[in-house]
């Protein structure tokens, strides 16, 4: 496995999280109230509006949905791999990094032994290209 198939859960979790707030937006604008009336013929029909904002809604919630499945899956993948590592310091190491997703530095810290996120990153990034 490479590095760049180890990270592809952070990635996933982090456009999960953007296409939450970006629903979130979206259903603020869709919330009554939040649509401007100016009163003037043809500004516009609220209920069409608010139609186009529902189908967008339910459309991104699909989409994140099938995201969040993806990481469930890739997250197992990963799991499995990090599973077969024989060395427990380094499966501590690609769990805290590739499943929790902490940086380098918080997995050091959570590791402890006065290994610096420096040296991880080496011994994570050795053990990849030598496996």
């Amino acid at each position: 496995m490479t590095i760049k198939e180890l990270s592809q859960l952070y990635h996933l979790r982090r456009e999960v999280e953007m296409d939450r707030q970006r629903l979130a937006a979206l259903e603020e604008r869709a919330l009554p109230g939040a649509q401007r009336l100016s009163g003037l013929p043809g500004s516009g029909n609220v209920q069409d509006k608010l139609a186009t904002y529902a189908v967008e809604i339910a459309d991104l919630r699909a989409v994140i949905e099938a995201k969040y499945r993806r990481c469930l899956a890739e997250q197992q993948r990963l799991e499995q791999y990090i599973a077969g590592i024989e060395d427990s310091f380094v499966r501590q190491i690609f769990t805290c990094r590739f499943v929790e997703g902490l940086s380098w530095r918080q997995v050091a810290d959570k590791v402890g032994g006065k290994n610096s996120a420096g040296n991880l990153y080496k011994m994570a990034y050795r053990f990849v290209k030598k496996n």
